[in-house]
């Protein structure tokens, strides 16, 4: 008896998208066509991309106006990373990334995923710290992010840094059975070379651009491992390196995570179908929508950093405890030896900075030992990491 199989030509209507076809080794996989250069847009789809464009700028006005905008990128980043690895399965959350960051144990069975978050952020700073450099979006910037983000966890063995040579597929159990099959190495090449062209060709508005580049970079699939997560890493990286933002402030794995089964079926119905305006749409809501969340999240960060400081200082607290509440938001679980680090003061001093504000009620302890204690600023974490009332929730 046959297999059925899922990847078959006739449930892919068009061929706008690519086309479905049985390769020389016998299974059936997905051919891109390259980008389009031009797209022409309905009206809902332009009010879209009009109202997201304002919510982009507004944030990056926001973003400028930052006291010390390295301090308070560490949250948005976080839970990006938290985020966009939940999509791919792992357990973990803010709290554990945090304990990792301090030199802690992560809660049991967290140990794994809190290291790939954990690798997602130090993936994201080195694509920030290359374009920050001069250094283009390209297939060998992919390709060092890629190393990093698969460093010493799950898929270390699936060729970390390199393109693929072998097939993947996208559902299913085998490639027979898959839902979705990525085109094979030699088209796939092909593909990554036009999509690179196309970052660097601006042909259309960024924000329809960062759209399709996402698409296309997770029909391509590129890596045996570790696609959904670059992909997203895409999006920050484009919006800083085009100086639409002056730091990472905008992620779309929160709207992506939150709404799953309609970011994939949208995915896949695009290639099916080759309509490329309903991922247009749910793209273009999804930046509107976490541009207010940036920009509010920030607001919020600000406005508690601001009147932590004037009360430290209305107090006359010594500069390491001014120093400490400003690292603070940027790292708001801290031990002893790690704000020693950060402020550079000896232990002792260290030691008294966080007493300071343990009494104030700034810090709490959280981990109930006796040594190697760990702290946590309450409302700080609240204020980076709590929820963020949307337009449409308040409208309600």
């Amino acid at each position: 008896m046959t297999q059925e199989v899922s990847v078959r030509p006739e449930s892919f209507k068009s061929t706008e998208r690519g086309t479905v076809r049985r390769t020389l080794d016998g299974y059936w996989a997905f051919y891109p066509e390259t980008l389009p250069r031009h797209l022409d847009l309905d009206a809902e789809s332009v009010a879209l991309l009009d109202d997201a464009t304002a919510a982009v700028n507004r944030l990056g006005g926001v973003g400028l106006l930052l006291p010390n905008p390295h301090l308070l990128i560490g949250p948005h980043l976080r839970l990006e990373a938290v985020l966009s690895s939940r999509i791919e399965g792992t357990q973990t959350d803010v709290p554990a990334l945090l304990r990792l960051e301090a030199g802690q144990s992560a809660p049991p069975g967290q140990a794994e995923d809190a290291r790939e978050v954990a690798n997602y952020v130090v993936a994201l700073e080195h694509g920030l710290m290359r374009v920050r450099d001069g250094f283009p979006i390209s297939t060998r910037l992919m390709r060092e992010m890629h190393a990093r983000l698969l460093r010493r966890v799950r898929g270390r063995h699936r060729t970390p840094g390199y393109l693929r040579k072998s097939p993947v597929w996208i559902g299913g159990d085998t490639l027979d059975n898959a839902v979705f099959v990525p085109p094979p190495p030699e088209p796939m090449c092909d593909a990554l070379r036009d999509l690179e062209k196309f970052i660097h060709e601006k042909p259309m508005p960024l924000l329809v651009q960062l759209a399709l580049v996402h698409y296309q970079f997770e029909v391509i699939h590129p890596f045996l491992d570790g696609n959904g997560r670059l992909g997203r890493i895409l999006i920050p990286l484009l919006l800083v390196e085009r100086e639409v933002l002056p730091e990472p402030l905008l992620y779309l794995s929160a709207y992506f995570e939150q709404n799953r089964s309609e970011y994939y079926d949208l995915l896949l119905r695009t290639s099916q179908q080759g309509d490329l305006t309903p991922w247009l749409k749910f793209f273009l809501r999804g930046i509107r929508l976490q541009a207010q969340d940036a920009e509010r999240r920030t607001h919020r960060l600000v406005t508690l950093q601001a009147d932590l400081r004037n009360q430290l200082l209305a107090e006359g607290r010594p500069g390491s405890v001014l120093r400490l509440a400003e690292h603070l938001f940027s790292s708001p679980m801290v031990t002893a030896r790690m704000v020693a680090r950060l402020i550079e003061v000896t232990a002792p001093t260290a030691n008294a900075a966080i007493r300071t504000l343990v009494e104030r009620g700034d810090l709490e302890e959280v981990s109930g030992r006796e040594r190697y204690r760990l702290y946590l600023a309450t409302e700080i974490f609240e204020a980076a990491y709590g929820p963020i009332e949307s337009d449409e929730e308040s409208s309600t």
